[in-house]
């Protein structure tokens, strides 16, 4: 009897990752089309995301369930990629590399700023995710830096949040990369400055 429980669990898994993968591919074309026009027609995203009406609202019952999940999507992704970056990086390249996440992440926010306005402006509609998991996530980057003696001491989140925002002032359909670039660049130099036991790592 076990081992008929394991045979079907293992056929359920195929039909399991095959839903997962129609679902990220919905949430990849809502992320373009919506930042093109927070009014793209649904069936839009669902015809070039390659599934049938049916299983598009199976996933996303309406627009602004759809706008949601893009959101928190996006944030999940910034907020977990912190660790990853952290498991094979320097602290301090860590933390570089993880702004230039942030910075993508920033732009398709603004990118959908109209859909996100549209989906939470209703009374009855869903309030925007909270940013903890992104606070938690600079935390611990913050804090293995300090560790490693790559930054100076006592810098919180929120610090560094506030630093960075002069990226929510550039226009996410301008070549904004490099300015974005120069801006990190510029806050690491800052948080350099008085650290205790900084070793060459060749990061920036």
């Amino acid at each position: 009897m076990g081992e008929h429980k394991d045979a079907s669990r293992g056929a359920e898994t195929p039909q399991r990752a095959d839903a997962q993968r129609n679902r990220e591919r919905i949430l990849a074309v809502a992320v373009t089309e919506l930042t093109r026009s927070a009014d793209t027609p649904l069936s839009v995203i669902a015809k070039k995301a390659c599934v049938g009406q049916g299983t598009f609202y199976r996933n996303f019952p309406s627009r602004e369930a759809l706008v949601m999940e893009i959101y928190r999507h996006e944030l999940r992704q910034v907020a977990e990629s912190a660790d990853q970056l952290l498991g094979t990086r320097e602290p301090d390249r860590a933390l570089r590399e993880w702004m230039d996440r942030l910075a993508r992440f920033g732009m398709t926010k603004a990118g959908l700023a109209d859909a996100i306005r549209q989906a939470t402006s209703s009374p009855d509609g869903p309030a925007k995710p909270g940013h903890d998991s992104l606070l938690q996530a600079t935390d611990r980057l913050l804090r293995a830096c300090e560790e490693a003696g790559v930054i100076r001491p006592g810098v919180s989140a929120d610090d560094l949040i506030l630093a960075l925002g002069g990226l929510w002032q550039l226009d996410p359909t301008s070549d904004w990369q490099p300015r974005a670039a120069r801006l990190f660049d510029l806050v690491m130099d800052g948080l350099r400055v008085g650290a205790p036991g900084r070793k060459e790592t060749g990061a920036r």
